[in-house]
């Protein structure tokens, strides 16, 4: 997941991939600088010299890259910082609105794109820390700040006198002889403000500004209920013996959790934020089994006060209203519009056109994993707490392939080393170097300092993968600081995973699933560390929710690149590289499961699109009722596929920017299959190859149109065929 330039606080967005962007991108003003709607109050540019002696955020940071000090960092500092940042940002909007002369490119844009540098510096810091080492004190400013936060940015895109020094450059784009980055952010910039209200009554735009409030504040409550539901939903243990089948190191893992929340003598499994678990695929005992499943299933919907069913019943209403005052029949429709999607109908008919084959497929699934049970005399029919128990079964015996077999070649910082960078030095020329004198917000966080081809220093990159409780569940990447020409600045991005902690002593060893994660997370970081952008606004992962997601999955092939792969899959003990006849296993099963992957996937897609395309009109709903009725009309309500995320702990969908966005995971999986098949019609992993896609893709962000930029680096527009071949819903054409 990817975490992207952001108006107001954020929070983690889950798995396998994932960016963050701002809670409604599409909101933002030309700074995505977290802005507001509160009134400008008098204050002066700049805090007294006293108070900016006490508060690490008041001045740039003197680190390299200008990386947060977070050894000086309080959270006591936060709160303040938000508060000044705010008014500093208003003052520096005002002066721009309130400018005598006429509006012009440089007299409007450029100070917009520099303004708000405090708030970035806060804003920045605050959403690393509050989404990967949260604790009390953060979640209490989050939530007072988000709703002040909401308004701040209401206050920017709803300024009368700015929003007319913006369109009127706006009208005079064609005879201003701007160059081609310049343009592009007249017309972005112009379209935020536009689809943020800025054309609305005086009445509707206080009626949208009190919905923005009101929603980033329930949106904060979201997650915090969340953080606090997945943590008490840890399945406790009391006698070792129900954990058979975990291996040792699991075990192990298990009993110092438990260990860390005072339960001695027992074991504890945390949850995950996915719908299944992983300690589901080796428990024998089915019982346990059941009972994990059900406390990840319930673990937000118990009738205390982390259920998250009222809040998210609201958040619909809420989002619903806001398309009305902005002129769309839905959410969706308002949010798709800048998408490359471009309306919920075409996001709906091309995973309507993925639900028959992956359905399909899952049932031939699950009729092998039920021969597996009824070979076995089980006596029972097999439900979503069975299928990585027994389809692990069916992959040894298609494949004669058992996880534990692979696990001991992917050590952690071997896959990072001599997997991850090796494939970015292989393709882009880079290299890295860790860097131990750079703060960190946690003791597992590690910061490698990125060098170009040619040994030029171009970025900082921390990494963070161990699963904490005060951390939010999934996968994502964000920036610390943004890639600016403009600013003077370069990246510095960061990676957060959640993978298990293993015991003190014990290696980092990851699943295949974990080692793609890698990948991923890391294309979304590339998508950053290129970044070669004029303007903030249009830098780096600042694109399109279907397009930010294509980077990092295609990042995920060169994983399984036969001369990536045999660099980094060594068996941690001897440093020997994995047998070739365990390297085609590995190879050989490359679909398998995929009718189940594809299947919940698209579930909780559809699902997020559901929820979406209320209208304002529509009653309050139920969401268990909404959600088995939505699943059904979709013809996708398969008991033993359930949707990767339910509604009442879909983080991705109320907290963190993706809603009416998740379809986004599908429509990239085609843009990132195609590409990787324009890389095999011409070389394959190559430098010259690598540096094409970097000048054409990576280094763009959101400078030209994301679709003609697609085409221009590909010769032509995507197309779903390799996807299809390569999540196993179609079969290849037989060679003659």
């Amino acid at each position: 997941m990817l975490r992207l330039r952001t108006l107001v606080i954020a929070t983690s967005i889950a798995l396998g991939a994932c960016s963050q962007q701002s809670n409604d991108q599409a909101k933002s003003a030309a700074q995505p600088a977290p802005a507001s709607t509160a009134p400008a109050k008098a204050a002066s540019a700049a805090p007294t010299a006293e108070v900016s002696a006490v508060n690490p955020f008041y001045a740039p940071s003197t680190l390299p890259f200008q990386a947060p000090p977070f050894d000086k960092i309080k959270d006591g500092d936060y709160q303040p910082a938000f508060e000044e940042g705010m008014k500093q940002h208003l003052v520096e909007i005002a002066k721009i609105a309130d400018n005598p002369e006429p509006p012009t490119f440089e007299n409007t844009f450029v100070p917009m794109e520099k303004s708000g540098q405090l708030m970035m510096r806060v804003m920045q810091a605050f959403n690393a820390v509050s989404s990967a080492n949260t604790n009390e004190t953060i979640q209490k400013v989050q939530e007072e700040e988000a709703p002040r936060l909401a308004e701040h940015q209401d206050a920017i895109v709803m300024n009368d006198k700015l929003f007319k020094r913006i369109e009127t450059v706006y009208q005079q784009r064609d005879s201003l002889k701007l160059d081609p980055e310049s343009r592009r952010l007249v017309e972005v910039v112009y379209k935020n403000f536009v689809r943020g209200g800025a054309k609305l009554s005086d009445a509707d735009k206080a009626k949208l500004k009190e919905l923005n409030k009101e929603e980033s504040g329930l949106s904060a409550q979201f997650t915090n209920k969340l953080l606090a539901a997945t943590k008490a939903g840890a399945l406790v243990v009391d006698d070792k013996a129900k954990l058979d089948g975990l291996p040792e190191g699991d075990i192990a893992s298990a009993a110092q959790a438990a260990q860390g929340r005072k339960l001695d003598g027992k074991w504890l499994v945390p949850l995950q934020n996915t719908t299944q678990q992983p300690a589901l695929q080796n428990l024998n005992d089915r019982a346990v089994r059941e009972e994990l499943f059900k406390a990840s299933w319930n673990r937000a919907e118990k009738g205390d006060a982390n259920d998250t069913r009222e809040l998210i019943s609201r958040i619909a209403q809420i989002r619903a209203e806001q398309a009305k005052l902005l002129g769309f029949a839905n959410y969706g429709a308002w949010k798709l519009e800048d998408q490359m999607a471009k309306t919920p109908e075409a996001a709906l008919k091309f995973m309507d056109n993925l639900v028959p084959a992956a359905t399909a497929r899952a049932e031939r699934e699950a009729k092998d994993i039920q021969d597996v049970i009824d070979q076995q005399k089980g006596g029972f029919k097999v439900e979503a707490w069975d299928w990585n128990h027994y389809s692990e079964q069916v992959r040894k015996a298609k494949y004669d392939l058992d996880e534990s077999q692979i696990k001991p070649y992917f050590e952690l910082d071997n896959v990072l080393q001599n997997g991850v960078f090796y494939a970015a030095n292989q393709l882009y020329g880079l290299s890295f170097k860790e860097r131990k004198d750079i703060p960190v917000w946690q003791p597992d966080v590690r910061v490698f300092e990125v060098f170009d081809k040619d040994g030029t220093s171009m970025a900082l990159f921390y990494c963070d993968y161990f699963k904490r409780d005060n951390k939010n569940g999934g996968a994502w990447m964000s920036n610390l600081v943004d890639q600016s020409r403009l600013m003077g600045t370069k990246p510095v991005i960061f990676n957060v995973t959640n993978f298990t902690k293993p015991a003190p002593g014990q290696p980092a060893l990851l699943s295949f699933d974990d080692v793609i994660t890698m990948f991923h997370e890391f294309g979304h970081g590339l998508h950053g560390i290129f970044a070669n952008s004029q303007y903030p606004s249009l830098s780096g992962t600042s694109t399109a929710r279907d397009f930010v997601e294509f980077p990092s999955q295609f990042n995920e092939h060169w994983a399984t690149d036969p001369k990536i792969f045999a660099n980094f899959a060594k068996n941690y003990k001897t440093g020997e590289p994995m047998p070739q006849a365990l390297v085609d296993k590995i190879k050989k099963s490359k679909t398998f499961n995929k009718g189940y992957d594809m299947t919940e996937l698209v579930s909780a897609a559809l699902l997020d699109m559901s929820w979406h395309s209320l209208s304002a009109d529509a009653a309050k709903q139920d969401p268990d009722k909404f959600e088995a009725d939505a699943l059904a009309k979709a013809k996708i309500n398969l008991s033993y596929v359930p949707p990767r995320y339910r509604s009442s702990y879909f983080q991705h969908i109320w907290g963190n920017g993706y809603a009416a966005g998740y379809y986004a995971y599908l429509w990239t999986e085609m843009l990132a299959d195609d590409a990787f098949q324009g890389f095999v019609e011409h070389g394959g992993m190559t430098r010259e190859n690598g540096d094409r896609f970097r000048a054409m893709i990576l280094s763009q962000g959101n400078t030209v149109e994301l679709g003609k930029l697609y085409h221009d680096w590909r010769g032509k527009d995507p197309s779903i065929e390799p996807m299809l071949l390569n999540r196993g819903l179609k079969e290849a054409p037989q060679k003659k």
